[in-house]
Parts: structure tokens; sequence; C-alpha cells
């Protein structure tokens, strides 16, 4: 992930705005949060695009998720970007048993299915996948992954985050899951940080900040670290998300009123 391009970062950072979503989205059934990612470096803070986010309740006791993201039209002159995110977890223990992952990049083509199954402390799903790269034709994948410990998606794995007990972490504790997704398995390391005031509509509020790092089954570093800002409020929404980029970073900010 390191060679991804600012607008690719982009979309990891809307992913994670999508699943720190506040608790209640599990249990009323409905949510929708918006952000604008903006694009900064030295005194240029441009609006690169949006994401908006959904839950609704679905069968029994599970949730469905849907995230969309776009680029914004300035933006689509150098690199379009179109996203579609879609889930389904279980109401209680947030863990999934589909994800969905349509994208169109810079002219290239990815979908990815997962069908998730769990015996014991193993996970597994079986993952199909397709990709298509500008003129070259389509190609398709079956795959099957595995992991023992608590294992999501890029989706679901923020989700599930909510369940966290920040107060009660020391600044510098880590949690780790397992993160499939359609070609391969992840490992999503979190950290907490303390907690930080941040600035949302010109009023300063309380956070908890938090530390993303993806990395690989040999320890290799697969995507450059992130960092979130959670509103400490029961909501539990994430009001800003961050990456560094070789210049200059990109910002996920949430968009709507606390």
């Amino acid at each position: 992930m390191k060679k991804y391009n600012i607008f690719s970062r982009l979309l990891i950072l809307l992913t994670l705005a999508a699943s720190l979503l506040p608790a209640s989205a599990s249990a009323s059934g409905k949510e929708e949060l918006t952000y604008d990612v903006m694009y900064k470096w030295g005194l240029i803070n441009k609006k690169a695009g949006d994401v908006t986010i959904s839950t609704s309740r679905a069968e029994g006791s599970t949730v469905d998720a849907l995230l969309t993201a776009k680029t914004a039209k300035w933006a689509d002159r150098f690199y379009t970007l179109r996203d579609t995110l879609r889930g389904r977890m279980d109401a209680t223990s947030l863990l999934p048993s589909y994800y969905e992952r349509i994208a169109h990049e810079g002219g290239s083509y990815s979908h990815d299915i997962l069908h998730y199954t769990r015996s014991g402390a193993t996970t597994t799903a079986n993952a199909k996948i397709w990709r298509k790269k500008k003129k070259e034709n389509i190609w398709s994948d079956e795959r099957t992954h595995s992991a023992k410990g608590t294992t999501v998606d890029m989706l679901s794995a923020f989700y599930f985050m909510r369940k966290i007990d920040y107060p009660s972490m020391k600044s510098g504790e880590s949690l780790h899951l397992n993160v499939f997704s359609g070609k391969k398995k992840e490992n999503l390391s979190i950290t907490y940080r303390g907690i930080e005031n941040i600035k949302h509509d010109g009023i300063s509020v309380p956070t908890y900040h938090i530390t993303f790092t993806f990395t690989t089954d040999d320890g290799r570093i697969s995507s450059d670290k992130m960092d979130a800002w959670i509103y400490t409020a029961q909501s539990r929404i994430p009001l800003l998300m961050e990456g560094k980029l070789p210049v200059g970073k990109v910002r996920a900010l949430y968009s709507g009123r606390l």
C-alpha cells in the first residue's frame, strides 16, 4: 500500500471513517454519516472527495453497512475514484458474514466478494475476485483465507472497534486484528494514544486519539500509519482521520453536527 497514490490512500481513510460509526448505528438499525476528504499541503487545503455511509437493520440479528466514495470534479481530471463497499455483520459481535467491494480507480476495476464461516477461534473466508487494468481483459480468481483470532475486513474492522473500552486503556497500548481482503490477509494494530482536544465547527471537543498500522504475516508494514480522533461522547463519532503522503497529507473530516 505504500505505493498507493493520493486517492487510493484517500479511500482507505474514507473506509476508516465509515467503519468507526457510533454503536447506536447497530442498535437503532439506521445511521448515516458524511465526510469531506481534504488534501492539505502548505497553504493548500482543497476538498478532494467525499463519502456517504449508511447502516440498516437486516435479517434477524444482523446489520447491513454501505459506503460510497467519490473524488471531487477537479480531482477527476487527474484520478477518478468511484468505490462502493457493502457488508453484513452480527449486530452484537459486529463480526462479518459478508463483504463486497466494487472499485473504479484511475481506469482500473476491482470487485471482491467474501463469505465467512467460523469454527471455534478460526475464521475462514471464501473470496472471489475480479480485476481489470484499463485496456487489459478482465480476469477472475477464487481464494480461501483462514486465521485464528478476531477476524474482520476493511469495512467491519472498525465497526468492531466501537466495542473497545478506550478509557480503560493506557496510552501506547495496542489491540490486534486479522483483516481479510479479496487478495490477501493482513494484520491490523490499533494503538491508543490518549485523549486529545480537536476543533469541530470552531469548538474544542475531547477525542480518543488512535493509530492504525497494517502489516503482513512476516511483519512488513503494508500501509503507512494513519490516525483517527474519535469523539469521547456516547456517539463515538470519528471526527478526523489523517494520513501522510510523500507530499502533504489527506484528511477525512466529519461534516455533520455533534
